[in-house]
Order: C-alpha cells, then structure tokens, then sequence
C-alpha cells in the first residue's frame, strides 16, 4: 500500500536553473506547463531556481508562482553556480518524475511527451536527449564541446554518452540518489551515468537561446571541464606519475653522460642546453605539482563540509 507521501505526490515535477532569464522565463513557463499537462494533466510543479540573478528573474518567478499555484519560485543566496542551482531544484522537488531542463528554452520542454512514452515502452529509469545539432552557437564553440565529451569519455571510469546535456527524465529513485550524493562538485550527467539502472537516448536539435547571452564563458567552460574530468577520472594524476617517472629518467641519463664525458677527458659544453634542460625540468615538476594540487585544493573543501547551496526564499502560491 502506498504511503501517505507518495499518494500527493505530484507525477511530474519539472526543475529549471534560471540565471538572468527575465526576458525569456515568462515564455518557458507558458511552454513548460502546456508540455507538463499533456503528460501529467493537473499533477505537476515547476521549479524555478534563480541562482542569484543580477536581474528580475526572481520577481518574475515568484509572480508566476502566485498566478499559478503549480510553480515555486526558489532564490538562492546568491550565484553558487548552474550545478549546484540544479542540485537545490532537486532536493526541493516531490514529483515521481523529474525533468531536468534549463530555463533559457535552448532545450524543448515539448519533448517531455516522447520521453515519458519511451520511459514506459522501455522500462527505464533515465531518458536523455543527444543533441543533433547546436544553433546558434559559434563554431569553436561546438568544436570545442565536441573535443571535451570525446575526451572526458577515454579520461572517465564511467561511460559518459557524448553530445548530452543535462536535459533529462528522470526517476524518483534516480532522484533520491542524486540527492543523497554528498560531492561538492556536481557535474550531474556524470553522475547520473554513475548511478547506472537502464538509460535511453532521444536525439533533437537543440535551439538558440531564446534570449540574453549564455552564462557559460570561456573561464567557466574551462572549469567545468576541470570538474567533470577531476569527478570522474584519476587518469591526469596517473598521466602525472607518467611524466614525473620520464622526466626523472631523462635527467639520470643526462648526468651519466655528463659524468662519462668528464671521465674521458672531455668538456661538456652548452650552457643553453643545460639551462633549457632545466627549466624543461621545472616546469615538468610544477605541472605534476598543479596537477596534485587540483585533487587535493578538492579534497580539501570536500572536507569542510559546508552546504552546497543556501537557499534563502522558497515561494508557493497558497492558492
């Protein structure tokens, strides 16, 4: 017999991120809830995560949430970054289905009706979209996105598939596993290939940004890419012991022929040579070091055990 809890709970819950999206959350809202009723009829919510916007995101969240009582409207703190808005999204959401989708309508919330059908046909605890194409995006941009998944998935312990984001169906028990995942630093489709059980794949074309300018620059590119490769993958420190081992080798070498050279009478000559072996050396060492200090700068925050997020208002419409 079912709990007094799941029998409220609602089918569908729907988990937007938002960051400066006043000029396009009003239009997602309107296109989230007609996808969420084709599926869910009136047995749904929406989750709007404002992660610290530095425009009206917030306000116009939570007058969506008090014109429709199947909205929340949730602020954060402040900006603590798309993972860990999701990652709030999450832990606040009751629905016995979740749909992770960014709020900048770059992925089609329609697409819900076709992932909940193939969820059922096949069984499945998790249905993700590939996407097909990028519009509106730069060429490097896609090259650059192309490179990083082909990478991550030779560097990762796990399958990650190529050409996904984090929009995805997913499971109660998907979520509740999520949630009970106490990392610091989230890269959520890494960890949802972790959790394992049965995933399908949905390929679509993803769309341009409805409007506003993307809030992944190239430092927080890049730094994704750190976390998702030092996540799931201890490879660079093994690549580390690799070039530290060669390097070590190349200078035992260089001395025995120093001292060979020495001991037939001969004078070894090239302060250039040397001096380039040296700093060759050097920066060998300090890119090993960097590489040290990267797991063990994360170790080290892992440790404090903060919160993730702080969640600093929660708004439903008591309608």
């Amino acid at each position: 017999m079912a709990s007094a809890d799941e029998i409220k709970r609602p089918r569908l819950s729907v988990v937007a991120p938002a960051y400066n999206e006043e000029a396009s959350l009003e239009v997602f809202h309107e296109r989230a809830s007609a996808s969420a009723r084709a599926v869910a009829g009136d047995d749904y919510e929406i989750i709007i995560v404002d992660d610290g916007s530095a425009d009206r995101t917030f306000e116009i969240a939570r007058s969506l949430a008090a014109s429709d009582p199947h909205v929340v409207a949730v602020r954060l703190s402040r900006n603590f970054g798309h993972q860990l808005a999701l990652c709030a999204g999450l832990s606040i959401c009751r629905g016995a289905h979740v749909l992770i989708i960014d709020a900048d309508l770059q992925d089609p919330p329609e697409l819900v009706s076709e992932m909940f059908r193939v969820m059922e046909a096949e069984k499945a605890e998790v249905v993700y979209g590939r996407r097909r194409s990028r519009a509106g995006e730069t060429a490097f941009k896609r090259g650059s996105a192309k490179a990083f998944y082909r990478g991550l998935r030779r560097l990762a312990d796990i399958d990650i598939p190529a050409d996904t984001g984090d929009f995805r169906l997913i499971t109660r028990r998907v979520c509740d596993i999520l949630n009970a995942m106490p990392e610091r630093y989230r890269f959520t489709r890494g960890l949802v290939s972790w959790v394992g059980f049965r995933q399908i794949a949905i390929p679509y074309d993803r769309e341009a940004r409805f409007a506003g300018t993307s809030g992944y620059p190239l430092k927080k590119m890049v730094r994704f890419a750190v976390d998702a490769i030092t996540s799931f993958s201890i490879l660079p420190l093994r690549v580390a012991s690799v070039v530290g081992l060669a390097a070590s080798l190349v200078s035992v070498m260089a001395i025995l022929y120093s001292l060979v050279a020495w001991l037939s009478g001969h004078t070894v000559a090239g302060w250039t040579s040397l001096l380039s072996a040296i700093f060759l050396v050097g920066g060998i060492q300090l890119f090993v070091l960097g590489i040290i200090g990267e797991y063990l700068g994360r170790l080290y925050l892992e440790t404090k055990q903060r919160p993730l997020f702080i969640i600093d208002d929660v708004y439903r419409s008591q309608g």
